[in-house]
């Protein structure tokens, strides 16, 4: 447990962006060797409220205090010499260089540097996490999963004082968040503080000693663990009771959409499977699987080597997102930010552009349609912003996914493929997916949802099928769900 010693505090923080309060006199004290989880739905202001302790950005008023220091201005070298480390929901690496080149990127033992020695030490750290993974192999061929281990490892070799996780288990399986969930409570036990973001309840109340809720950039509360519960920090999270998790969807799926028969490409290995109209296919295996690299190559991103992709029944070809999106199918990206949309353009543009077509008479973009298409987007995913010419990068990360879901809803998509359609997602948040995924199924769309979320897969799906290896390990029937019986398929060779 905590020492009760105030290692963090932060004095009426306020933060604003144009037309937006992200921080509004915000205070909150960090106890050294404590466990202090952040809850709040996407726009809540807790992306913004570490960018302020790590230095990233300034706020308009307030202090930052550690132990007797005050500082009004934060920058990441301060925080860095306090001995602040983030990990944050988007990837800090640099691609062309190796796991064990970014963990110790700056650090330097004399004029040379020891590679040898420095994969040998970036080895024991991932031996940590029970991860196989090679310390030469290069970030940008990596997997996101392994990706984020990077991240994780990256930041404990520093020796942090305070650890910030934004959202550090999102893309790991169960085990590896098991894994990482050991290396937390060796850090807090040392007396090391992590300051915990997360959207899984569950992992809330497994790790955390206390949890703050914000709510539209305010404080709302700060609660021990032990004498909340989950239905009392979603209520105060919200605002309002969330009664149903997983939607009842009222159609019956009957006609074949899509079929994909004896797939290979991109690592995967002759995978068959079909998904009707009005129906959600699960997609579940562990990381390396193969489910991602598979949703590529059915939509045009990597080269299918051999097999078919029928739509409704007729052969067709995709070499290309083009060739996908022409013939109705629409990916929604498991990394928003570098793949599902453009964070310098604004939200109507976003939306526009896979829309084009329809929203031009000869050649010449009618600004009427365009401007109509992008707030009925804005209105029917409930877009938290002041208007769709706000930047992207602006959005915060639940918003910025709801602007990749409008870029594929505008362009009509009738086979659209979720890849971790929650992840990095509020509870609020996720329940509008939720049943706005089941609203699209109920009009006859097809879904194939691929999520690493166990809960998600077994209360979404109508069907799940399992990979293991770039292989199909195998197929379960609604009545067949057990979440032991997907492990035993995913870990199948």
């Amino acid at each position: 447990m905590s020492s009760n010693n105030v290692i963090l505090s932060l004095r009426n923080i306020t933060k604003e962006y144009p037309g937006v309060v992200a921080l509004n006199d915000f205070s909150l004290d960090f106890y050294e060797g404590e466990v202090h989880a952040l809850l709040g739905e996407n726009g809540a202001g807790k992306s913004t409220l570490i960018k302020i302790i790590s230095g990233a950005i300034t706020p308009e008023a307030g202090e930052i205090v550690l132990g007797d220091k005050v500082f009004t201005k934060m920058t990441p070298y301060l925080s860095r010499e306090n001995g602040i480390e983030v990990i944050y929901q988007e990837f800090n690496l640099v691609d062309s260089l190796s796991a064990a080149e970014n963990i110790y990127l700056g650090k330097r033992n004399g004029r040379f540097v020891n590679y040898s020695l420095m994969e040998e030490e970036a080895k024991e750290l991932f031996k940590q996490f029970n991860i196989d993974l090679d310390p030469s192999q290069e970030v940008e061929s990596m997997t996101t999963a392994k990706r984020q281990i990077v991240e994780i490892t990256k930041a404990v070799s520093k020796n942090a004082r305070i650890l910030i996780m934004d959202e550090p288990s999102a893309p790991l399986t169960v085990a590896e968040v098991e894994c990482m969930f050991n290396i937390v409570r060796k850090l807090k036990a040392k007396g090391v503080t992590i300051i915990y973001i997360s959207h899984r309840m569950d992992e809330i109340f497994k790790i955390s000693d206390r949890v703050t809720v914000m709510r539209d950039g305010c404080y709302i509360t700060t609660k021990d663990t032990k004498k909340t519960n989950r239905n009392e920090l979603i209520s105060l999270m919200v605002g309002r009771e969330l009664k149903q998790t997983y939607p009842k969807k009222s159609i019956i799926p009957k006609d074949i959409a899509l079929e994909v028969r004896n797939l290979i490409g991109n690592g995967n290995e002759d995978i068959s499977f079909s998904v009707k109209k009005g129906e959600i296919l699960g997609v579940s295996g562990l990381i390396g699987a193969g489910r991602t690299e598979m949703a590529r190559v059915i939509f045009g991103v990597e080269k299918l080597e051999s097999g078919e992709i029928l739509i409704e029944g007729k052969p067709v070809i995709i070499k290309s997102p083009s060739d996908a999106i022409n013939h109705g199918i629409g990916l929604i990206p498991e990394d928003r930010k570098t793949q599902g949309c453009f964070l310098e353009m604004n939200i109507k543009w976003n939306i526009s552009f896979t829309n084009i077509k329809n929203i031009s008479k000869n050649l010449i973009v009618d600004r009427k349609l365009e401007d109509e298409d992008a707030e009925k987007y804005k209105n029917l995913l409930n877009i938290k912003t002041p208007s769709v010419l706000q930047m992207v990068k602006n959005l915060s990360g639940g918003n910025q996914q709801k602007v990749v879901l409008a870029k594929t809803l505008a362009a009509n998509s009738k086979i659209i493929i979720f890849d971790e359609p929650t992840r990095g997602i509020d509870v609020g948040a996720k329940q509008e997916i939720y049943n706005l995924m089941c609203d699209l199924a109920n009009e006859g769309k097809a879904i194939i949802m691929i999520s690493s979320d166990m809960e998600e897969l077994l209360g979404m799906s109508d069907r799940i099928i399992v990979l293991s290896e770039g292989r199909l390990t195998g197929e379960l029937q609604k009545s067949e769900f057990s979440q032991d019986r997907i492990l035993d398929l995913a870990s199948a060779n």
